[in-house]
């Protein structure tokens, strides 16, 4: 019935110390696990994950428009989150709560999105319009010299490719640091 039967209390002690530490270091490691968010529009490539434990792959479906692949550990599931539900649901009136909604400071936002680093970025692109692509031809390869991967086209190509990576931490310490 007891699931340490006959152990002295302070082996008991020591497994619930090492359970507890354990614990401690699993939260701290994902902590320390990389996010990852990549867009490859000429491959038809876009995922956001959490390196080695959980991935969420948007792909284009025929019928359903997009498709989901949600994948965690071991564990794969497909899910369309853009197919509506076959039950409308009615909120009750008694459960009805009017909430203000919070306000997110800009500067916690951008703290956020600074903690962000772009491994990746190439754009090329073609507007459809000879004289737009050549008014933004100088703008670019400005952009190309000094910034990331900016080219213009003639040649009605269209692409982005984009890796950003971030880690918990970093977020979590955008948000506690002023």
């Amino acid at each position: 019935m007891n699931a340490l039967p006959m152990l002295p209390l302070s082996q008991k002690l020591m497994i619930l110390i090492s359970v507890i530490l354990l614990v401690v270091l699993l939260a701290l490691g994902l902590l320390f696990v990389p996010i990852q968010i990549y867009i490859d529009t000429d491959t038809n490539k876009y995922f956001a994950g959490l390196k080695g434990l959980a991935k969420a792959s948007f792909e284009p479906d025929e019928k359903k428009l997009l498709r989901v692949r949600l994948k965690v550990l071991f564990i794969e599931r497909c899910f369309y989150p853009l197919t509506a539900s076959s039950k409308p649901k009615e909120p009750s009136k008694s459960k009805i709560k009017k909430t203000r909604p919070r306000k997110i400071r800009l500067r916690k936002l951008v703290r956020v999105l600074r903690s962000f680093k772009v491994k990746r970025f190439a754009l090329d692109m073609d507007t459809g319009d000879y004289v737009a692509n050549a008014k933004m031809y100088p703008i670019f390869v400005l952009l190309n010299q000094y910034i990331a991967s900016f080219h213009i086209n003639f040649e009605n190509r269209n692409r982005l490719v984009m890796d950003i990576r971030n880690r918990p931490y970093r977020i979590l310490k955008s948000f506690i640091n002023h």
